[in-house]
């Protein structure tokens, strides 16, 4: 069940995203950015921790986590040290995602060459 539900949990972003690539002249770029946003404000209202014990690795592989984990993290810095914890709280507890984001790009561009 674990496997269904993550499945169409990510299954829903990724069909609400070809739908608006599709149907309009938006970029990819700005659909990732919309659904990072959207991640954050998910977090805010607190519906973001529901789908993660919802739909598991189904919600937490998406481009949306990104934006939950860059929410979390400021809010549990701000907790800790104030304003100036927004900026720490939200570089410790997202720069392991990004640090693994850039690294397997890296790799990947080794593996494959881009087509001419």
């Amino acid at each position: 069940m674990n496997f269904l539900c993550a499945f169409l949990f990510a299954g829903i972003f990724c069909l609400v995203a070809e739908v608006i690539l599709d149907n309009t002249k938006i970029t990819p770029g700005h659909v990732t950015s919309f659904f990072t946003v959207l991640g954050a404000f998910l977090g805010l209202t607190g519906l973001y921790e529901k789908c993660i014990t919802f739909a598991g690795a189904g919600a937490t592989t998406i481009i949306s986590n990104f934006g939950y984990m860059l929410y979390k993290g400021a809010y549990l810095g701000f907790q800790e040290n104030g304003i100036l914890g927004l900026f720490s709280g939200l570089l410790e507890y997202s720069s392991c995602a990004i640090a693994g984001a850039v690294i397997f790009s890296f790799v990947l561009t080794l593996i494959f060459k881009p087509k001419d």
